[in-house]
């Protein structure tokens, strides 16, 4: 994980953020050999967790990566519940509502585990929802993602 992940997950943490890291960084902690370039976090869509996550992202300077001037997202876009692609001080950041087949932070509570990190204790979708999440998707770098994480999980069974 780099810095730059790090650092953005201890400020969710410090802020008490209720998230789930989703994509290519769970990909990561799990054991696959891979490169992502932006953190994505599936995050709890309520008006305590939006006001948490709004402070967050205040204190790491976070802006809309898609708008040519400098907006930053407030709680209302984040309660709008959809995809905040974002870039921090520490690098960039996708606030997500939900994945997949729409599912959301609590659909998929149950499916994460939390995980020991130099950044802290994080939550992380388990390798079989992860998998799951990239069957469902087209992009080649996903069904690419999606070869590594069957690998993954099949190494992990050949070792039980």
């Amino acid at each position: 994980m780099t810095t730059s992940f790090r650092e953005i997950l201890q400020v969710l943490n410090r802020h008490g953020v209720h998230y789930i890291v989703v994509g290519g960084v769970a990909a990561v902690i799990h054991g696959a050999p891979m490169t992502t370039f932006d953190l994505d976090t599936l995050v709890r869509i309520d008006q305590n967790n939006a006001k948490r996550l709004a402070q967050a992202l205040s204190e790491l300077e976070a802006r809309f990566r898609e708008h040519d001037r400098l907006v930053e997202p407030t709680t209302d876009d984040i309660l709008a519940g959809g995809h905040l692609l974002l870039m921090t001080r520490a690098g960039p950041l996708d606030v997500l509502g939900f994945i997949g087949n729409r599912q959301r932070y609590e659909d998929l509570l149950s499916s994460s585990s939390e995980v020991a990190l130099a950044a802290g204790s994080i939550r992380v979708l388990n390798l079989d929802a992860l998998i799951a999440e990239k069957k469902g998707m087209t992009r080649p770098k996903d069904r690419a993602a999606l070869e590594l994480l069957e690998e993954v999980l099949r190494h992990r069974r050949g070792r039980e």
